[in-house]
């Protein structure tokens, strides 16, 4: 072959194996004698050679991959050297036996460049090929003819090619107009054609583009880091894009990119020569390089295309070809994860030095607000300002004191300047000066809980310190859960990143920035708590993650250890470990039980005792929910505890015997003629006196109201249906009236689930005269409640499938599916029965694997079994979802007998394991 190259070095497997370049060649000239002068029968013969060449060559790769699943280096130089071997032939073809020019003319001449990763020899299996097709003027005929060829070629192997052909004053007017087009020229590699016209073209470059704009190109390149980071959001998001995320491949091409436009380098280690990188500094850079290939390469393996979101079942299937497996209380894509943002973190580090010393040395200019705001803060000594930055100005004096390496971080949020990263290299450095005397430091606990408590944003002295390993150091306990994923769709941040938002937004709350949002929270802090007995507890509430035990127990017994280091005093430790062992307490009341059952509230006051835990509970509660991702909070949670704060602090304060079914029964038949004063009072006797107890006591006035007219004049054979959106719990609420009969409550369920809308709570009642009364409040898929002009489609099909029209157990088939990405998450079921929360109830809470006809399958199968359903609390943690339903049997009595309870477990588990199998079919 006409340019061939030899391998590079450190393939992942022999050259030959990968691609023979002499045995293709000699395929493809035996073949194209074969095919004579028929052109489609030539080109035919050339994609065959290549695409069985270039499959093997894959193959070869992938093998070596799978017996080495950490080999991305050698695996993405080969990649890109197979690629160079396919191009290299096509061209060949196109210039010795398509188009062959026994006597070039000046201008005609070509040089073929890769460009993009391409450039940079870096290839996962299916990146992009991107080529430059190069001429020294005008593209002639004879060079169009084989850039034609060669492309048709290569489309023809099903290869995404990205190409440009151009001169070398296109390529330097369009690099001054692009910064794309410009770092795409920066790392261009040739691998074809003419040599001098390609050296014509790197000298062109460098001397008439290149130099003198080095400013200019860095700060487009940091914009645009900027934007992309802005778009792809935090760097511990649980489901990241490992070519464009935060802490991504990106991030480090960037380096290498303002590395190389600057110092002219082409690796990035020499950048350790040049003093920009320490030794370990590098080998940081050079370990995340390899495990964000290695993930790359598998991700585009496991999916056959070029995949770059590192989604939840794929993490599954990559943790396992690289080789991770379960441990206690952990499973192994847990570990992997863990590893790959321990990973970001670093690329995020190194980026922040290497953009520091530019800045140093006056190629990068400072922000322009920096610039503008010249006036110097007033620092402590031994500081100092660098380019808007806190530095140190002597760093021996700055280690005498090892106290100094937490004064570091209180001196950023007192004076707001961000820490220079040469101040962050010296603490990472001496790490080890966090000891256990220094931990039990009356000055070190005073400063550690000033960052908490005295300056504001604590959120971003804690973000620092646990990115460069300070808050591990001095809190050991906290090192577990550094960098940990937990593998659920319902937290959208690492155990660590979660906790930093929970005390961001209580950080928020005291400063009054979301009193319209959380009135409730706000007035607690605004009456005041004990600060430090908060903070501390959002600190640690999820300390105990990750391992074998119960998080809230094991937090707890951490909690009881730190504690006292921490210089808590003994009362406020003892309410830090409740508070840390019941985090949940007030989350799963509120969501997974009857708020409307007095025994709820009764039992939820009993537990919590004291006005200063409830107070500090549900502020707790409140950052937990909101921290575990931007879209977890909504109406509906926030109404939900507020009705538990308010009844179980009015319950406190009047005593728990004014909770009563009784007394609320009287208050609502009055408030309901209050509401109706103006109808007949005949008419509003009939309505007061056709419901039973739990009717009056079960719902708001406003049902009521709904429901008496629906009630009015309603015939046997009618369906009297009232949609209503719920502003103020984020819901619709649907309400229906009709003749009461078996299996109610299921066939409502059906009904609303085929037109795709999420129940979140549900209650029904029969009447004394006959009558079925329900209402449900429900959700459309993104959260909300539903739009007025879809309320028209929901109405009609409630009232088809009502009538028999449509039968929703057949209909179901269709919809009741389990998306492909949420098949990877392991949850078990579980079910419970209580009979001491309720007092006329008995309790089936069913915890078990989200779907769209699970509400369905469960209530059809409890009416089979003749359970009467009289209401339902749905909470949905992402793929997991607690149906909790209050029922009794058919005389009116609890499930009190062991046998019976087995009973219809079984068959509950029997419904959900048919589902889950009908919904992955």
């Amino acid at each position: 072959m006409k340019d061939a190259a030899p391998p590079p070095a450190d393939l992942i497997g022999p050259a030959d194996g990968i691609f023979d370049q002499d045995a293709v060649t000699a395929g493809i000239d035996t073949a194209f004698a074969a095919a004579g002068t028929d052109t489609t029968a030539q080109r035919k013969c050339v994609v065959d050679r290549l695409q069985e060449a270039m499959e093997a060559g894959r193959a070869t790769i992938a093998t070596g991959l799978a017996a080495d699943p950490f080999a991305a280096e050698a695996a993405i130089r080969s990649y890109s050297w197979l690629t160079d071997c396919v191009v290299r032939a096509a061209l060949d073809v196109a210039t010795r036996h398509l188009h062959p020019l026994p006597t070039p003319t000046e201008s005609e001449r070509i040089a073929v460049f890769a460009v993009g990763g391409y450039g940079r020899g870096e290839m996962a299996p299916f990146s992009d090929v991107d080529l430059l097709f190069l001429t020294p003027y005008k593209i002639t005929p004879w060079a169009e003819s084989v850039i034609e060829s060669t492309l048709y070629i290569l489309w023809d192997l099903r290869l995404k090619v990205g190409h440009s052909s151009r001169t070398v004053k296109d390529c330097l007017r369009l690099g001054a107009e692009d910064f794309t087009i410009r770092t795409a020229l920066l790392e261009k590699r040739f691998i074809y054609g003419d040599a001098e016209l390609g050296e014509t073209l790197r000298t062109r470059l460098r001397e008439d583009l290149f130099n003198g704009t080095e400013r200019e190109f860095i700060e487009a390149k940091l914009e645009e880091r900027g934007t992309r980071h802005q778009k792809q959001g935090v760097r511990y998001m649980v489901e990241p894009n490992v070519k464009e995320g935060k802490g991504g491949l990106r991030d480090l091409q960037c380096l290498f990119w303002v590395a190389k436009y600057v110092h002219r380098v082409d690796d990035v280690a020499d950048l350790v020569t040049l003093g920009l990188f320490a030794e370990e500094e590098f080998a940081t850079f050079a370990k995340a390089h390899n495990f964000l290939w290695a993930v790359r390469c598998h991700m585009h393996l496991l999916t056959g295309r070029a995949t770059e979101q590192l989604t939840f079942d794929l993490q599954v299937d990559v943790a396992a070809r690289m080789g991770y497996v379960d441990s206690p209380g952990r499973r192994g894509v847990e570990h992997f994860m863990q590893d790959y943002f321990r990973h970001a973190t670093a690329v995020g580090e190194l980026t922040r030095i290497f953009l520091t010393k530019l800045e140093a040395a006056h190629v990068k200019s400072r922000p322009l607000l920096q610039r503008l705001f010249k006036r110097k803060r007033k620092l402590k000594h031994n500081y100092t300002e660098v380019h808007g930055r806190l530095a140190i100005v002597d760093e021996q004096e700055f280690l005498s004191d090892r106290i100094n390496l937490l004064r570091l971080f209180e001196e950023g949020l007192r004076t707001g300047l961000l820490i220079h990263p040469d101040a962050m290299r010296l603490v990472t450095a001496n790490l080890k000066l966090i000891d256990e005397s220094f931990r039990n430091d009356p000055k070190a606990r005073k400063l550690f809980l000033d960052l908490l408590l005295k300056h504001g944003n604590p959120e971003r002295a804690l973000r620092r310190m646990n990115e460069l390993g300070v808050l591990s150091a001095y809190l050991p306990e906290f090192e577990p859960i550094r960098a940990l994923m937990q593998f659920n769709m319902y937290h959208s941040y690492t155990v660590d990143e979660h906790i930093i938002q929970c005390i961001s937004q209580l950080d928020k709350i005291e400063r009054h920035e979301l009193k319209e949002a959380l009135p409730v929270a706000s007035s607690i802090l605004a009456e005041g708590v004990n600060r430090r007995v908060l903070y501390v507890a959002l600190l640690l509430h999820d300390i105990g993650k990750g391992r074998d035990e119960d998080h809230s127990i094991l937090g707890a017994q951490i909690a009881r250890k730190v504690g006292p280091r921490l210089g808590l005093k003994p009362k406020e430790v003892d309410t830090v470990e409740w508070l840390v062992r019941y985090h949940l307490l007030m989350s799963d009341m509120a969501q997974k039980r009857d708020i409307a059952d007095p025994r709820t509230v009764r039992d939820f006051a009993k537990a919590v005792q004291t006005k200063e835990r409830l107070d500090l509970l549900c502020v707790l509660t409140v950052c937990d929910i909101r921290g575990v991702g931007p879209t977890t909070w909504n109406n509906w949670k926030a109404s939900l505890l507020r009705a538990l704060y308010r009844q179980t602090r009015r319950a406190m304060e009047g005593g728990l015997e004014e909770l009563n079914r009784e007394q609320r029964g009287s208050d609502a038949k009055r408030n309901l003629r209050d509401e109706l004063a103006f109808w007949d009072p005949k008419d509003l006797k009939t309505e007061t006196a056709r419901h039973y107890p739990p009717y009056w006591q079960g719902l708001h006035v406003t049902a009521h109201v709904v429901f008496a007219k629906l009630l009015r004049d309603l015939k046997e054979d009618e369906i009297a249906i009232d949609l209503a959106v719920d502003d103020d719990r984020d819901a619709t609420r649907a309400c229906f009236a009709l003749a009461d009969h078996p299996g109610i409550f299921s066939r409502l369920a059906g009904a609303l689930a085929l037109v795709g809308a999420n129940v979140v709570d549900a209650r029904t009642y029969t009447s004394k005269d006959g009558f079925a009364t329900a209402v449900f409040w429900i959700q459309d898929a993104e959260g909300h409640p539903y739009e007025s002009e879809r309320l028209p489609c929901l109405r009609n099909m409630i009232h088809k499938t009502l009538k028999g029209e449509v039968v929703a157990r057949d209909a179901m088939q269709s919809r009741d599916k389990i998306k492909k990405r949420e098949r990877a998450f392991k949850v078990p079921t579980h079910i419970t029965f209580d009979n001491e929360g309720s007092e006329i109830y008995t309790i089936i809470e069913v915890d078990t694997r989200d779907r769209p006809g699970l509400l369905y399958d469960l209530t059809r199968t409890l009416a089979a079994s003749n359970v009467y359903i009289n209401s339902a609390v749905i909470a949905t943690y992402g793929e997991q979802v607690v149906d909790t339903f209050y029922v009794k049997d058919m005389f009116g009595l609890k499930f009190y007998t062991e046998s019976k309870q087995r009973v219809l477990e079984r068959k509950l588990r029997e419904a959900i394991a048919k589902g889950v199998e009908r919904a992955t079919e």
